[in-house]
């Protein structure tokens, strides 16, 4: 299979507060906008990041799956994490769900939440514990350069 997009899309009975919640707090921006579906699209570089919002009761959905989203987690990898805590959690006063802290399977992380109840991960990479590392299936950690700060 030849993909040329990817992207998750939220279904919703809140399009247009939830749109307004990725535009205001994780810089998306609408490429697409309508009372029933949006296509957001944020552009760092030449790398660009998909997400749209889709009425949950849209006759374009089986009917069987005409419901909210459930069970998501949408991760954000960043360069600052400590930074986009204070900004999100602390100035901006989104819902704490996971408090900031390090794991040892090499994550740095705090989880939050959208109005629907999809949770965001936001996550710095960490070197992993020595346990841990033998997990990945490549050992990018051997050379010290990789992930950032312990």
């Amino acid at each position: 299979m030849k993909t040329n997009s990817f992207y998750p899309v939220i279904l919703t009975e809140q399009v247009a507060v939830s749109a307004s919640f990725y535009k205001t707090h994780f810089g998306f921006e609408a490429v697409y906008e309508a009372d029933w579906y949006v296509s957001l699209k944020m552009s760092q570089g030449s790398v660009s990041y998909e997400l749209a919002i889709l009425d949950a009761s849209h006759h374009t959905i089986p009917a069987a799956y005409r419901s909210p989203v459930q069970g998501l987690i949408l991760n954000f990898e960043v360069d600052d994490v400590d930074a986009e805590y204070r900004r999100l959690i602390i100035e901006e006063k989104l819902p704490l769900e996971l408090e900031l802290r390090d794991e040892e399977f090499g994550q740095r992380h705090f989880i939050t939440c959208d109005p629907n109840g999809v949770l965001i991960d936001v996550i710095k990479i960490i070197p992993p514990s020595e346990v841990e590392s033998a997990q990945y299936a490549e050992n990018v950690w051997a050379d010290g350069e990789e992930g950032g700060e312990a």
